[in-house]
């Protein structure tokens, strides 16, 4: 596995520092621990609950509110995630890595969804889940749909925002215009018309070859792996312009994580890790550099993990 040069300055922004209070289970056993020996404890079905019970009260809901939804980019779907969701399931995390729609190998082609069909899935994710203090991770074309995801579920739901060499939006921005390249009409409309050279039928734009996303020839597994289960992306998620609240979106903090090595081109990665690395973007940002290439979920899934548990 290929070393990460990390790069992580403390969170920025005017609201300064996010206090990260978490109840855990070693701060649990302080608690009993000072209870004095004379600590008298009510019979069972009587007064209040014990204290043991409440310890055990107190560790459940520190493990509830430990919760992350992984929302992957196009032509993949949650399997990519799969080795990220095993290792935040063994430390107790609950995981939701969802297969946006569309992008299941048997869907019919004749239902093409939005880029709000991807956001409201999302949705139904963190309903399902439940409570507050939600990661929300989006990889690659994923960014959009964990930006729009955020903004609607808003700071009182979603703890942080990760995203791993993905798209990072303003409203009114499709992933194509959320790249400074392709943002003038004259530049998106030649986007468009490369990337409808991609389908067949105008809409289903066919798997970039595996290789594309940065896996090395050492690795023969992972490229194995995409080329069984790289699947067609609907072009017209790609065009959708996400309308958004951006200050909904500003109140979470938020970590970028830029793959360089190598670095996806083209495409607006590189400007965004750059943008947030020079705190030239508002909010509260940490940022964080991966020596490995754009699919670092499989490349480097240790360090995407404590990317996620450190968020």
């Amino acid at each position: 596995m290929g070393a990460a040069t990390v790069s992580e300055p403390p969170l920025s922004g005017p609201a300064g520092a996010v206090s990260r209070r978490r109840v855990t289970l070693t701060g649990v056993a302080a608690l009993v621990a000072g209870c004095t020996p004379n600590t008298h404890l009510p019979a069972v079905g009587t007064g209040p609950v014990p204290a043991q019970d409440q310890v055990q009260e107190m560790a459940a809901g520190a493990r509830r509110r430990e919760a992350a939804i992984l929302v992957h980019g196009a032509w993949h779907g949650g399997w990519a995630w799969d080795e990220i969701a095993a290792r935040l399931r063994r430390a107790g995390w609950q995981v939701a890595a969802p297969t946006l729609p569309g992008l299941t190998p048997d869907h019919d082609r004749s239902l093409v969804p939005t880029l709000d069909d991807h956001v409201a899935a999302v949705l139904a994710e963190a309903e399902r889940l439940g409570g507050a203090g939600i990661v929300l991770v989006g990889h690659s074309y994923g960014g959009m749909v964990a930006t729009g995801a955020a903004a609607r579920l808003g700071a009182a739901r979603v703890r942080h925002v990760v995203y791993l060499d993905a798209a990072l939006p303003r409203s009114g921005q499709s992933m194509i215009t959320q790249n400074p390249a392709t943002a003038t009409p004259q530049a998106e409309a030649a986007a468009v018309a490369a990337l409808g050279g991609l389908t067949r039928d105008g809409v289903w734009m066919e798997p970039l070859p595996p290789e594309v996303f940065g896996i090395p020839s050492s690795r023969p597994d992972l490229l194995e792996i995409l080329r069984a289960r790289l699947v067609a992306h609907p072009l017209p998620t790609w065009t959708e312009r996400l309308a958004f609240d951006e200050a909904a979106v500003q109140a979470i903090a938020r970590t970028y994580v830029w793959c360089n090595a190598p670095a996806l081109e083209p495409s607006a990665f590189a400007v965004h890790a750059r943008a947030v690395r020079e705190g030239a973007l508002p909010g509260r940002w940490r940022y964080r550099e991966l020596a490995t290439g754009h699919n670092a979920m499989m490349t480097e899934p240790d360090a995407v993990t404590e990317i996620i548990t450190s968020a």
